[in-house]
């Protein structure tokens, strides 16, 4: 009798298969929302984490304001990375990340582009001729509403003096990269993206750098939601340890601890 049982017991467990968190890695991934300016370097340090722990990272990206307001809206993010400090304080106020896993981690500058091709040459400083050399064109950059490096923008060209003759010449694109797909497709003959995306499109180059003094300072925080899975945590350590400095060097961003 105790045979039957002990074979009906293994059966049983054949049967049911091995354990739902081995037989569903998605169970088991973490989901970063990502600003769309670490694209390439967040996808690279996923990779990584991933070898050395054997846990799988998603990745959604798009502008700062859209994944934010994703989150306020219960979409199950773990981890949120901003590209300024405006939506992550967005969400903390509404208690939607926790507060003590939240770091700034890497800086960036902000630059003026052209199709790699363009003849253009300007030199950014108050009153530069910018609405000018655009012609009958636009400049494209985020949606100064809402993306970060329209908001960059717009207050760089404001306290240079001349966002007046722009503001009715902008593509409001809906995040820094949408916007240097534009410049990148020759669709437009300037556009103002952070350096770290310039230096990744062969087709582009840049005009020069905006004065650091013409804007706030460009800053990346980092913060676990208030849903994420224990595992995250160790997701964010790694960004920020020396793997992670190494990788985002490489792409152009500076660290910041």
């Amino acid at each position: 009798m105790k045979k039957i049982v002990g074979v009906w017991l293994v059966l049983c467990v054949l049967l049911a298969g091995p354990p739902a968190f081995a037989a569903d890695p998605e169970a088991r991934a973490i989901t970063v929302f990502g600003a769309a300016s670490l694209t390439n370097v967040l996808q690279d340090l996923g990779d990584a984490f991933t070898r050395e722990t054997s846990i799988p990272v998603k990745f959604s990206f798009a502008a700062s304001s859209t994944l934010a307001r994703q989150i306020e809206s219960g979409a199950p993010a773990d981890v949120f990375f901003s590209a300024d400090l405006d939506w992550m304080d967005y969400l903390q106020k509404r208690n939607l990340i926790q507060p003590q896993s939240r770091h700034d981690v890497v800086s960036n500058r902000l630059v003026l582009i052209c199709p790699a091709d363009s003849t253009i040459k300007l030199k950014i400083e108050a009153n530069f001729p910018l609405a000018a050399a655009l012609g009958k064109h636009r400049l494209a950059t985020g949606d100064p509403d809402s993306v970060p490096v329209g908001r960059y923008a717009q207050e760089a060209l404001t306290n240079l003096g001349i966002w007046t003759d722009l503001t009715d010449r902008l593509i409001r694109a809906d995040s820094v990269r949408s916007a240097l797909a534009f410049v990148d497709r020759g669709e437009a003959p300037l556009g103002i993206v952070y350096e770290t995306d310039a230096l990744i499109d062969k087709n582009v180059r840049i005009v020069d750098v905006f004065p650091i003094n013409s804007h706030a300072p460009i800053v990346y925080p980092i913060a676990l939601t208030a849903t994420a899975k224990p595992a995250a945590a160790k997701l964010i350590d790694f960004i920020r340890g020396p793997g992670g400095d190494a990788a985002f060097k490489a792409y152009g961003f500076v660290a910041m601890h």
